[in-house]
């Protein structure tokens, strides 16, 4: 992966529209997986919406998420549902694809995927499908 000291992953991605398509592609596939989707609303609209803020920040764009919503928080925020490593696996397969998806470029993709898989895991919270 090529980048210049000033560049962030958001910017190497292409910014704003390629974030939100990746997102919206991320929960079609989020919708069809048996171990996510009861997780998620029927209206995923609103998640959509947040994590395409979350994401931007996490990847070093504007911090859209924390000027709305204050601190991620984001192992607090997940506490309510039971996260299983299971599902941390589904979750950054879907991620993998949605990248494949958009046409992330592999060595990008590969940069990304392992910047989440630390989160993803430490979002675990129990051992039990419910």
């Amino acid at each position: 992966m090529s980048q210049n000291d000033n560049s962030t992953i958001y910017e190497m991605m292409g910014g704003a529209e390629s974030i939100r398509r990746l997102v919206e592609v991320f929960y079609s596939k989020v919708q069809k997986e048996p171990l996510l989707s009861p997780l998620f609303p029927a209206n995923i609209s609103p998640v959509i919406e947040k994590q395409i803020m979350f994401l931007t920040q996490f990847f070093g764009g504007p911090t859209l998420y924390s000027d709305s919503h204050g601190h991620p928080m984001m192992r607090a925020r997940h506490l309510p549902f039971p996260v299983t490593k299971e599902r941390a696996d589904a979750w950054l397969g879907c991620m993998q694809d949605a990248m494949d998806d958009v046409g992330m470029p592999a060595d990008l993709k590969t940069f990304m995927i392992d910047r989440l898989r630390g989160p993803a895991y430490h979002f675990v919270n129990t051992t039990e499908e419910e």
